[in-house]
């Protein structure tokens, strides 16, 4: 039986492949993403898809999007949280209330907007996935980078608490930790880092590569595979679970 999926920051980077995974599978998707230029290229790539532009920071929008994709797939029984943003590289007091606000308003209340919205179809169903993205860099925790590395511990606390919460409905709660993912963001970050430190992007990739056990990055099809496999029939059992893709992601320098 085909899935109706809904995945957030689904118009680029990992949430695309996530997304395709699904498609690949034969299952009915549907993604958000803030980015109208990310989703009409998505969708135009694969005419199976269907998208709503959203910002997950705004619960009306939210709303909105799960109304939209509910009215095409019916019943929504997998959720994937994708959408995230990495925020400012900077010392804690030199960080703004905006700043702080937007980080973590995409990417943990999004998460709860999202969820809040499927899970009373879920439950009616008695069955449901939701797979939350999160990071390596909360086992790492990377300086200067506190109000994303906050945020997405929430997400990891909030995944495990709605996997006792939902447990008796039939309803499983997994998150991911993707390691260095081989992705525009994850270059743009290197990029970042090499500016600053005022090196080249090669010495600073080859600075988190040894604090790699398999000295690897990641590919997107990868997390893709994961939230799949978490989401499918193999795992009916598999709830309440931090899961890493990372290559054993030691620690960030």
């Amino acid at each position: 039986m085909a899935q109706h999926v809904i995945v957030t920051g689904g118009g680029d980077g990992i949430g695309r492949a996530i997304a395709e995974r699904f498609l690949a599978a034969g299952d009915r998707v549907h993604v958000f993403d803030i980015d109208p230029d990310h989703l009409a290229e998505a969708t135009e790539a694969n005419p199976a898809l269907r998208g709503s532009v959203v910002d997950v920071a705004d619960p009306a929008g939210v709303a909105r999007g799960v109304d939209e994709a509910a009215a095409w797939l019916g019943p929504i029984d997998v959720l994937v949280n994708n959408a995230g943003i990495a925020g400012p590289r900077a010392p804690l007091e030199h960080i703004t209330d905006e700043d702080w606000d937007r980080v973590v308003r995409v990417n943990l209340h999004g998460m709860f907007y999202a969820m809040r919205c499927v899970i009373p179809t879920m439950k009616e169903l008695e069955r449901g996935s939701i797979v939350n993205i999160s990071t390596g860099s909360v086992k790492s925790i990377p300086v200067d980078r506190s109000v994303y590395n906050v945020s997405k511990a929430a997400v990891e606390v909030l995944t495990q608490t709605m996997a006792r919460e939902l447990g008796p409905s039939n309803i499983r709660v997994n998150a991911i930790r993707p390691g260095m993912v081989n992705n525009e963001r994850m270059r743009g970050i290197v990029q970042l880092i090499a500016d600053q430190k005022g090196q080249t992007y090669d010495d600073v990739e080859k600075s988190f590569l040894e604090f790699i056990s398999m000295r690897t990055k990641v590919e997107p099809g990868e997390i893709a595979d994961m939230a799949f496999f978490l989401a499918s029939d193999a795992a009916r059992h598999v709830t309440g679970q931090i899961i890493a893709v990372d290559g054993h992601l030691e620690w960030e320098p």
